[in-house]
C-alpha cells in the first residue's frame, strides 16, 4: 500500500490525535479538522485520497456531506464514524455511499484494516441511493453492543442487494425484526413483505400455502387461491422456521430457487417469481442435514448470507436500553410511566433470559401494568424472575394432553400465523388428510405392512384403505416395523 493523504474530520481532538499517530506510522499524510466546512474545502480543491469523518460536527452532519462529496469526486472513498450506534446510522451511511461505517468507540486495528481495504480497493464502491431517508422515529432493532453493531454493518451492506439471507438465533432474539429491516430499508421497500411460519403450517398444506392452488385441485378447493410466492411478488418472502419444513416441500422450494418459476397445486402454467428470500430458524440446520431431515443443496441456496443473532445473555449491555425502550412503548400505549432502579437493572443484566428479548419485553409490560409504584425495585424483579422459571408439571401437562387438545393447539397456531388474513379455502378436507396420513402410516407399521390387518384395525373396507394409500402417496413395505 503506497503512501496516501487521509483527511480526518472529527470534533473530538483526542480522536484526531490518535488517528494521526496510527495512520502516520503507516507512512500516510494525515490532515485533520474539527468541522465540515474545512473538510469540504479540502475535498473541493482535489485534496485527499481517503476521507474519515464523524457524523456529528458543529457545523454540519457528516452524513449530509457524503452525497455532496460523491457528486464532485465519486471515486473518493469515505469512512464514517459515529457514536450514534444504531441501525439507522449504518443504513444511512451505506445509502449515501460510504465505503464503511465504524461505531464509536472503535478498535484501532479494525480502523487501520478498513483504511487499507479502502485504499487498495480497485473498484469504486457501489452507491445505492434510497428513495428517501430512513427515519429515526421507530428503530426496528435496539442495541449498541459490539454484537449488534456488527449486525448493523452487515445489514447496511445488504440493503442495496437481493441476496438471499439466512437468519439463525434462539427463539425471541428478533429474527423477524431483522427480516423486516432488510425489507423496509432495502431496494424492495415499496413491495409487499409476506411472512409464513413453517412450524405453524400442517405438512399437507404447505405447498398450497406457498404456491397456491387451482379450483378443483383437491377436495374442497372450490376457488383458485394465491400462494405466498404470488402475494410477495416484487417484495420479500420471509420463510420463518425453515428447519421445520417437510422434505417434500423442501424439494419443490429448491426447484423454485433454481429455476425462478413455479406452478400452483393443480396448475400447469409456470409462473415467474420475483421475490427476495429471507429465511430464519432457531434449529441447527447442519445437524438436520446429517440426520437426513434437511436438504444440503437447499441449505446452500438459502445460506448465501448467514446472520447469527446473539442471545440476550451475550449482549447484556443492551438490557438497560431495551428496558427503557419497552417502558416508553408501554407508556405510549396508555400504561403508567415506570422506571427501574439501578440494583433492579443490575439483576436483570445477570439473568440468563432463556426467552431472550421477547421474554424481556413481556416482563417489562407486566411491570408497567401490574405494579403501582413508579420506580420498580429489586424486590419486585426477584419475585418476577422467580415466577418466570418453567415448572415440571407444565412440561408433563403438554406431554399428556389429549389428541383433541393437541389438534386444537396446532390449529390455533395455524390461524395465528395468518394474522389478519385467512387460510385458503378447502381447510376441512386438507386437515382431514393431514390426520389421515400418520394414522394410516402408523397402522400399516403396526401390522408390518399387512393391508388386510390394517383395514381391520382402522375399521375400513380393504378397497377404501387401498384408495387412501394411493391418494396420500403412502409407501407400504411388508414385513418391516
Amino acid at each position: 500500500m503506497s503512501a496516501a493523504t487521509i483527511l480526518v474530520a472529527d470534533d473530538d481532538r483526542a480522536i484526531r490525535t490518535v488517528l494521526t499517530q496510527a495512520l502516520a506510522r503507516l507512512g500516510h499524510e494525515v490532515r485533520t479538522t474539527g468541522n465540515a466546512a474545512t473538510l469540504w474545502r479540502w475535498v473541493s480543491d482535489g485534496q485527499g485520497d481517503l476521507v474519515i469523518t464523524d457524523v456529528v460536527m458543529p457545523d454540519e452532519n457528516g452524513l449530509d456531506l457524503i452525497p455532496r462529496i460523491k457528486k464532485i469526486r465519486p471515486d473518493l472513498r469515505i469512512v464514517v464514524m459515529s457514536a450514534q450506534n444504531t441501525l439507522i446510522t449504518a443504513v444511512k451511511a451505506a445509502e449515501r455511499g460510504a465505503f464503511e461505517y465504524l461505531p464509536k468507540p472503535f478498535d484501532l486495528k479494525e480502523l487501520v484494516s478498513v483504511v487499507e481495504r479502502a485504499l487498495n480497493a480497485n473498484q469504486p464502491p457501489v452507491h445505492h441511493p434510497a428513495d428517501g431517508d430512513a427515519g429515526d422515529e421507530q428503530l426496528p432493532l435496539i442495541g449498541r453492543s459490539p454484537a449488534m453493531q456488527e449486525i448493523y454493518r452487515v445489514l447496511a451492506r445488504l440493503m442495496g442487494t437481493d441476496l438471499t439471507v439466512m437468519i439463525t438465533g434462539e427463539s425471541g432474539t428478533g429474527k423477524e425484526l431483522v427480516a423486516r429491516a432488510l425489507h423496509d430499508y432495502g431496494k424492495r421497500r415499496n413491495g409487499p413483505f409476506v411472512a409464513i411460519n413453517m412450524a405453524a403450517i400442517p405438512r399437507e398444506l404447505i405447498e398450497s400455502e406457498l404456491f397456491g392452488h387451482e379450483k378443483g385441485a383437491f377436495t374442497g378447493a372450490t376457488n383458485r387461491s394465491t400462494g405466498r410466492f404470488e402475494q410477495a411478488q416484487g417484495g420479500t418472502l420471509f420463510l420463518d422456521e425453515i428447519g421445520d419444513m417437510p422434505l417434500e416441500a423442501q424439494t419443490r422450494l429448491l426447484r423454485v430457487l433454481q429455476e425462478g418459476e413455479y406452478t400452483t397445486v393443480g396448475g400447469r402454467t409456470p409462473i415467474k417469481t420475483d421475490v427476495r428470500i429471507v429465511a430464519a430458524t432457531h434449529r441447527d440446520l447442519r445437524t438436520l442435514i446429517r440426520q437426513g431431515l434437511f436438504r444440503e443443496d437447499l441449505f446452500y441456496r438459502l445460506n448465501v448470507v448467514p446472520i447469527r443473532l446473539p442471545p440476550l445473555r451475550e449482549r447484556t449491555e443492551d438490557v438497560a436500553l431495551l428496558v427503557r425502550h419497552f417502558l416508553n412503548q408501554a407508556a405510549s400505549q396508555g400504561l403508567p410511566i415506570k422506571s427501574i432502579d439501578q440494583p433492579a437493572m443490575e439483576r436483570l443484566k445477570r439473568y440468563r433470559w432463556p426467552g431472550n428479548v421477547r421474554e424481556l419485553e413481556n416482563l417489562v409490560r407486566r411491570l408497567a401494568a401490574l405494579y403501582a409504584q413508579e420506580v420498580i425495585g429489586l424486590d419486585v424483579i426477584e419475585v418476577e424472575l422467580a415466577d418466570a422459571a418453567p415448572s415440571s408439571p407444565q412440561v408433563e401437562e403438554v406431554h399428556s394432553e389429549g389428541l383433541g387438545s393437541a389438534v386444537e393447539r396446532h390449529l390455533k397456531d395455524y390461524f395465528a400465523a395468518h394474522k389478519d388474513g385467512m387460510p385458503s379455502n378447502g381447510l376441512y378436507d386438507r386437515i382431514l388428510r393431514e390426520v389421515e396420513r400418520p394414522l394410516i402410516t402408523l397402522s400399516l407399521s403396526a401390522t408390518r405392512g399387512n393391508q388386510i390387518k390394517a383395514a381391520q384395525l382402522l375399521g375400513l373396507n380393504r378397497n377404501t384403505l387401498r384408495k387412501k394409500i394411493r391418494e396420500l402417496d403412502i409407501q407400504v413395505v411388508r414385513g418391516l416395523k
